[in-house]
Parts: structure tokens; sequence; C-alpha cells
């Protein structure tokens, strides 16, 4: 039989998150998929995580595991562990993935490796690359001992490949001790966006430090919404409070693997390359022809962004109303 690998599915905004499909077709790959998703969602949520790999999906609807944070999913995850003992179980490596991995790895005393951007099963155990200073370096790190692994992986790591097949589905009881109900959500903020969300789009320009101001941003607007794309920014723009912080691409921010990634007054560190370097086209501009950046990309342009930018955005203008 086919290694058993089980995906902790995740809803944000009552959509299932791209790299929950990720994660499944990457399993699907390797063994027999199957998903947990808990928790109130879409009408859709089943169809969709199967048809990314999901043969079985165990699920509860109980609004326990919206409203109440992590330990509701946690004693729920290793009743079912304990009683069907996959070989391995497949976390996003996202606020909610990593919560519930920790503590379920501390519950069962499991195996975990986190930063995962690779991994095969041999043998039952499990061998994961995890990308270092920046994806720089790649590390091996094995998990060979008995039970069921847990693995924390980083988004964009594999291709989501979606195929045509339906999936059983057992539903879940929920935990009804009062206990699991430790930690309430008292309210949920929404940071209004606008245009695509940065981690799907195809299309990403994005700011550094060479920008200047905030003010300075709203030409990479301008670009970005002509080509279609979402905005950008390195740590240090954020950190600066130029832009939302939902906004940073790289080691401590989004991971993002657009067709096009525009990068404007970025120097290229290592921590900023670390979340967009496998973009499949890469444009730099930059007045600095010694920037790192330029390392990494497919078209560099040693110019004035503030030159660069408004011309590019003019000449699009010109081309669309053509």
């Amino acid at each position: 039989m086919a290694d058993l690998i089980w995906v902790y599915a995740e809803v944000v905004e009552d959509k299932i998150t791209p790299t929950t499909l990720e994660l499944l077709s990457k399993a699907a790959e390797l063994g027999t998929a199957e998903a947990v998703l808990l928790g109130p969602v879409p009408d859709d949520a089943v169809q969709t995580l199967a048809n990314h790999g999901a043969g079985k999906v165990y699920c509860s609807s109980d609004p326990v595991f919206r409203d109440y944070l992590t330990i509701p999913a946690v004693e729920t995850l290793a009743a079912l562990i304990k009683k069907h003992q996959p070989a391995l179980m497949l976390f996003a490596s996202s606020y909610a993935g990593r919560d519930v991995a920790c503590a379920l790895s501390a519950l069962l005393d499991l195996g975990v490796i986190t930063d995962v951007g690779d991994f095969t099963l041999k043998d039952g155990s499990v061998e994961a690359t995890i990308p270092a200073l920046g994806g720089s370096y790649q590390n091996t790190s094995t998990l060979a001992v008995a039970g069921t692994k847990i693995l924390l992986v980083r988004a964009k790591s594999f291709e989501a490949k979606p195929c045509s097949q339906s999936a059983s589905v057992e539903e879940v009881t929920p935990p009804s001790d009062p206990a699991v109900r430790k930690v309430h959500v008292t309210e949920r903020v929404t940071v209004r966006r606008e245009g695509p969300q940065l981690e799907g789009a195809n299309v990403v320009v994005a700011g550094g430090r060479g920008l200047k101001s905030s003010e300075h941003f709203d030409m990479l607007r301008q670009l970005a919404e002509l080509l279609g794309g979402a905005v950008g920014a390195t740590r240090a723009v954020v950190d600066a409070g130029w832009v939302p912080y939902s906004l940073q691409v790289g080691q401590t921010g989004k991971t993002v693997k657009p067709n096009l990634y525009i990068a404007c007054g970025i120097s290229g560190a290592v921590q900023h390359l670390a979340g967009m370097k496998s973009s499949k086209t890469i444009i730099a501009v930059n007045k600095d022809p010694e920037a790192p950046i330029f390392q990494f990309s497919d078209l560099g342009v040693v110019g004035d962004v503030f030159k660069v930018v408004p011309q590019l955005i003019e000449e699009l203008k010109k081309r669309r109303g053509a």
C-alpha cells in the first residue's frame, strides 16, 4: 500500500489556501493523499481538495474550530492520527499551521521538521530539504523515528496540479471537553487590499528603500494595475511604515513565484531574494550597477527608478490606448 500522507487544509477568506493545494499535489505524487478540513468552509471546499489529489477528506464544519484557537484542532488531529496512523502529516508554514503542528508534536511526541522546501519518503523515513541563507545552500534533515512524521512546508515549494477525481468524506466529531475552549477569538480585522492577492499574482511590482518614501509607491501601484499585478515590498520598507506588512516579500515575509517580478530600487539582500528568486522572469531597476539583485535578474536596467518607472507607465498607457 502506498504511504498515507495527510494535509492539514487551511481556509482563508472563504477559500482553500493555495499552499494547501500545493501540498496535496505533492502528497498525491508520493503516496495516498488525504486531507483534514476543520471548521466552517465554502460549499466547494471538498471538491477543490479532491481536484488536487485528496482521495478522502476528514471534515467537521463545527464553529468551535473557527472560534477557538489551536486546541480544538490539535485534539481532533491527535485522535485521528492515533486511529489511522498516517506516515506523514503536512502543514503549510503559516501562522495557523505552525501553531497546530508544534502543539500536535508536543502532545503526541512526534518528530517535526520545519521550513521544508522539498521532501521524499523512503522505507518509513522522510528526508527533507531545507533552504538556508536565503536559498544559497540546501540542508538535508531526516526523520527515521517510528510513527507519524510532521513537516512544515514553505509556500510555493510545489506546483498545485489540478486533477479530475472525487473524494470520500468522513465526518469528524468535534471535541466536547470545555478545556479546549481556552483561547477564544474576540475579533477579526480584515486589512483592506487592492488588486490581486500577492501570493497568487502572476505579476509582482516590488519596491525597496530606493523609492525613498511611501508616496513613491503610488507609481508602483499604477504600474501593477496596468500589468494586472500586485505590489510587494522589502522588509526595510515595511519596517519603515511605508506600506503594510502584508506586502512584505522575503525570508520573514511572503514567498512569491510570479511569471514576472519587477524589482524597483531593491538592492537584493539575501533575505529578500529568498522570497522571490524563483520567479519565472525578474526585471531589476536600480541606479547602482553593482547591486546584487542584478546577479539574479533576467533583465537589468541601470537607471533612476523615478525616471524609468514613469516612462514605462506612460508607454503601457499608450499601448493600451492604441
